[in-house]
């Protein structure tokens, strides 16, 4: 009994070891079939990863190691240290000019696009006869080229032969300079990005579109009126693309260019489409962008290390403005869940 005892007790400590290799087996071809999958990923995924470092990355390197330096195009870039950024904050006369325009069109534009687009599609989203033509015709002005607009725009609001300053005359309101007028330019390049702004209002539409009709029906069934109904579900079931309006509509004011530079340069009568000394921030600097004094240093002054020095900080300062929201909108849905 003893003898069989004891053989029967040491057999699974004899198998055990046998047993943990076998099944180690399968293990081992999981890890291969891991690593295939992770390179078939990286396969797929190269074209992405490699536009991605080309024109992200590397251009964004590049771009930090030359605000370091001085460096005009065509001598070999020279290091200088912290000089640009000082000279950003502390010495340059136009910066804070330039700064005061965009904010105010940063603000402007952001409020007028999102609040324009909403009211549009709300009054689209309750159109049943003939929606798609009053949705294409809303949606046309933003597929108009930049140039384009800018040129038209100049023409209309033009003071002496414009028709916007006509249609005015005609109930005895002096027009005013518009493009002319450091008073008046910025508000004229205001209307003329909201007149741009169809992108924004199909999105808005699609969300206003997708929020579940029962929600509305039940509301109305226990006596909310219509702008409780907006305030309490039209407005929190948007809440996302709203947020994606707010921060597209913040950066297309920390980066509007072209359509200040033409304007600028019809408005002041130059031939240079790009700009000039003359007609850039025409009139009186009331035009001029954050963007446009940096394209100003570098590609007229040639200044090439100081402007990539304010590209950094136009990248650091919509980065930031982008976590600032994106974060708020993700502890208001935390508090809206509990």
């Amino acid at each position: 009994m003893t003898t069989h005892d004891t053989t029967t007790a040491a057999a699974p400590r004899l198998g055990a070891p046998l047993a943990g290799r076998r099944s180690g087996r399968p293990g081992r071809r999981g890890n291969r079939a891991a690593i295939r999958n992770r390179w078939t990923v990286l396969a797929f995924m190269s074209p992405w990863i490699v536009g991605f470092g080309v024109f992200f990355l590397y251009p964004l390197g590049a771009t930090i190691f030359y605000s370091f330096t001085r460096y005009d195009l065509i001598n070999d870039p020279t290091f200088v240290g912290l000089r640009n950024y000082i000279f950003l904050f502390t010495q340059d006369p136009l910066i804070w000019v330039s700064i005061r325009n965009t904010a105010y069109l940063v603000i402007a534009i952001t409020v007028g696009r999102v609040v324009y687009g909403l009211l549009t599609a709300l009054v689209l989203s309750k159109i049943k006869r003939g929606a798609g033509i009053y949705r294409t015709l809303f949606y046309l002005p933003a597929l108009a080229p930049p140039v384009a607009a800018a040129l038209a725009f100049v023409f209309l609001f033009n003071p002496g032969t414009g028709p916007v300053n006509q249609f005015l005359a005609w109930f005895g309101i002096r027009g005013p300079l518009w493009f002319n007028d450091p008073a008046f330019s910025k508000p004229a390049l205001t209307v003329l990005a909201l007149w741009a702004s169809g992108e924004i209002m199909v999105v808005l539409l699609a969300a206003l579109l997708d929020v579940p009709a029962e929600y509305h029906e039940a509301a109305s069934l226990d006596g909310a009126g219509a702008f409780r109904r907006f305030w309490h579900i039209t407005l929190p079931s948007i809440s996302p693309v709203l947020l994606f309006a707010v921060v597209n509509s913040i950066i297309v004011g920390l980066q509007y260019f072209t359509e200040a530079v033409v304007a600028g340069a019809v408005a002041s009568g130059s031939s240079d489409a790009v700009g000039n000394a003359t007609s850039i921030g025409y009139p009186d600097n009331s035009t001029l962008t954050f963007p446009m004094w940096l394209y100003e240093q570098g590609f007229h002054a040639y200044n090439m290390g100081y402007a990539s020095t304010m590209a950094i900080v136009l990248f650091l300062v919509s980065a930031v403005f982008t976590i600032i929201l994106v974060r708020r909108m993700r502890v208001t849905g935390v508090q809206e869940e509990e």
